[in-house]
């Protein structure tokens, strides 16, 4: 499994991957930088006044709590993009929150809260890029989104001892997509020598927006995962590796067992 996480979040991946008897090799492609300026401050005060805001990542949830105290209010309802944002809002302080069956913009836009809000104020806390079509759809709808970027994410060359790894690494791979930006910025720097290798392994996407991101970059072996989550990620290849252990196993046995005939 190669997790492209920011530096020093690849933990859920490799214990995920572990669970399921496969390795990880981490891949950084990028590294959180929160912000911490008047401006950021003003704007993520205003955005959590709003009667509703949403959330677009853990990062947002840890970002946003560097710099204010998250706390649950009645008058206000909070969205989160995902069960891993809504856990991080819970360990923030705020419980009751909304979450829609996928995490990707498009189901989270779907939720009822979202529907009907023409003429409403909408705290928006999340980053440059990414999930930037939660903003538009909203405004389309007549909502008045007062957006706080909290946290960038800076591109960053992987170190040369990824590289090395993934030389080395023998057996199947397989990507745990969460970012179309960290693959992106993956194949930007992947050195000549492994760029056939790389686009050999199969793609396990969050989402169908990042399912089509990497077909526009080439990959041919895509699988979509129940959200990006770590676990499903790794649930979307887990019964293969399973069904390539059983296989193994069945014919070492089929070996034996002939040899022993002989």
């Amino acid at each position: 499994m190669i997790s492209l996480r920011p530096v020093g979040q690849h933990a859920a991946v490799r214990r995920a991957a572990a669970r399921a008897g496969m390795g990880c090799i981490a891949v950084s492609t990028m590294r959180i930088a929160p912000g911490d300026d008047a401006t950021t401050r003003a704007r993520l005060r205003d955005a959590l006044a709003a009667p509703i805001v949403v959330f677009t990542s853990p990062n947002a949830v840890h970002g946003a709590a560097r710099l204010a105290t998250l706390r649950a209010s009645r008058k206000r309802t909070v969205c989160a993009i995902g069960a891993g944002t809504a856990a991080a809002l819970q360990r923030a302080g705020i419980g009751d929150v909304l979450v829609p069956p996928r995490a990707d913009s498009d189901a989270l836009l779907s939720l009822d809260a979202l529907r009907d809000v023409s003429g409403m104020r909408i705290g928006l806390v999340t980053a440059p890029g990414g999930r930037d079509r939660i903003a538009p759809v909203l405004r389309s709808r007549g909502a008045d989104v007062v957006r706080a970027d909290v946290y960038a994410r800076e591109p960053m060359p992987p170190p040369a001892r990824a590289w090395h790894t993934l030389r080395e690494a023998r057996g199947h791979l397989a990507i745990a997509l969460s970012s179309s930006d960290a693959l992106a910025t993956f194949l930007a720097h992947a050195p000549p020598d492994l760029l056939a290798k790389v686009r050999t392994a199969r793609v396990l996407a969050g989402s169908e927006r990042l399912a089509g991101e990497a077909r526009r970059l080439g990959f041919a072996d895509i699988r979509l995962a129940a959200s990006a989550r770590p676990a499903d990620l790794v649930d979307a290849v887990a019964g293969d590796a399973a069904g390539v252990g059983a296989a193994r196993v069945a014919a070492s046995r089929d070996g034996r067992r002939r040899r022993a005939i002989r």
